[in-house]
């Protein structure tokens, strides 16, 4: 019987990149093996974002790019998925009618009949309805031989609707996994050889809420740190507004939880944040980061910041970036705001021009690069613990790991280390990453 390959190209966040892998384990069951050349594919899935207009123009480009290959090969499938399936559905064989079939966030686990039925009849299917629970959560995905850290999925959508954003549109409201499920799942990874977790959710910190379980996400990270096998576990993304003092305590009491969190900023003005309807005051925000370095004063902390939001003033830009003068992030996300069809936002008067945004993006990216490198070479001289993942892309004689607060770092040494977690002096911290030198036990 001849091989069927499977090639997937995603787009967005972690979330995306582990529906893909969800996507590979449910078609692997029905005869097809991934492949990294979409030139030998017998079937091509895009799985495509549509949080940014950036991110929906660049799965539209490589969607034309990857269509040529059924140009030559007719039977060639091609199947598009993800938020922006669901935000367009039909529309997207508008783009393009070679396109198969069209398939939503809540239908990931209809994907092996979708496939079977255009094989077999050769006509569209689309499948973008909303569920009243999402099969494909709780599809366990085994980690690629040698990994060391895997994605879980503990939720899934959003109730928040934040004036820019389209996620609760696209990923439908939140609905959180039971704690055993997710610690079944997370005992399973240890015994492929997974030492970290990263636990996935639009908003992790309102997990549980509005359940039948009596389980919130302070108590499933304790739960989680329990388990034999895990020795570091990270979360995204966190809304700042639903950041409770008990997981706050968790960074003291848990000594798994990586030191670093990702807790999205968007902006350093309170009528801006009003107008976003993010749900918090700045002085609120400045009070929760203050409360995590004082349990544990070495956090990293990461953030998002939207530029140019409608009737951002200069005023308003300069209150952010002096928000940014006093929390001094890690390292930030930053984008141009990017207007999203069915948002609240798209509604706003005051837009602010192209030029300006891209002007102020540039000042902001500046500060923050200033920022990261004085966080770094503030590391010079000290000890991290490093979770060695592989060898270095820089050199084959080093290795590269990450220490609890997620920065890389390119040290010398065998491979016999890759899957340890080893102590290295910091010698020089770059923009981007750290080098060192592992000290000999």
């Amino acid at each position: 019987m001849k091989n069927k390959y499977l090639y997937i190209e995603t787009f967005g966040c972690q979330m995306n990149v582990h529906d893909s892998e969800q996507m590979a384990v449910l078609l692997s069951g029905v005869g097809y093996q991934l492949t990294d050349h979409a030139q030998k594919a017998d079937l091509i899935l895009i799985n495509g974002c549509s949080i940014r207009d950036k991110a929906e123009q660049k799965a539209f480009s490589e969607l034309g790019r990857l269509l040529k290959f059924k140009d030559k090969n007719p039977r060639l499938i091609v199947g598009f998925g993800g938020c922006l399936a669901q935000h367009l559905g039909e529309k997207v064989y508008g783009r393009d009618k070679r396109v198969d079939f069209v398939f939503g966030t809540h239908n990931i686990h209809q994907l092996p009949r979708m496939v079977d039925a255009v094989l077999k009849e050769r006509r569209r299917v689309t499948q973008v309805a909303f569920s009243d629970k999402i099969e494909s959560l709780g599809i366990f995905a085994p980690p690629p031989p040698g990994s060391l850290g895997a994605f879980v999925s503990i939720m899934q959508g959003c109730n928040n609707y934040c004036a820019y954003c389209v996620v609760p549109y696209l990923r439908g409201p939140e609905m959180s996994r039971a704690p055993e499920d997710i610690c079944n799942e997370v005992e399973k990874l240890t015994r492929c050889g997974v030492q970290e977790v990263t636990l996935l959710g639009q908003n992790v910190n309102s997990y549980g809420q509005n359940t039948a379980f009596d389980c919130d996400f302070p108590k499933l990270i304790r739960l989680i740190a329990r388990i034999d096998g895990i020795r570091r576990i990270r979360f995204t993304t966190s809304h700042p507004k639903d950041l409770s003092d008990g997981l706050v305590e968790c960074f003291q009491s848990e000594k798994k939880l990586c030191g670093h969190i990702h807790l999205p900023v968007q902006s350093g003005s309170n009528r801006i944040l009003k107008r976003m309807n993010r749900g918090y005051t700045l002085e609120q925000y400045l009070a929760k980061v203050k409360r995590l370095r004082s349990v544990r004063p070495t956090m990293a902390i990461t953030s998002d910041i939207i530029v140019g939001f409608p009737g951002e003033t200069q005023k308003d830009f300069e209150e952010t970036i002096d928000m940014m003068e006093k929390i001094r992030f890690d390292s930030v996300f930053s984008f141009k705001y990017s207007e999203r069809k069915g948002t609240a936002a798209r509604q706003l008067p005051d837009k602010v021009p192209e030029a300006e945004k891209r002007k102020r993006l540039i000042r902001l990216q500046n500060l923050q690069n200033l920022h990261t490198q004085e966080k770094n070479t503030a590391l010079e001289g000290s000890i991290q613990q490093v979770l060695v993942e592989g060898r270095s892309k820089n050199s084959d004689l080093d290795l590269m790991g990450r220490t609890e607060g997620w920065k890389i770092v390119n040290f010398r040494g065998g491979s016999d280390l890759i899957g340890a977690l080893v102590d290295v002096e910091i010698t020089r911290g770059f923009l981007h990453s750290l080098r060192g030198k592992m000290i000999e036990s």
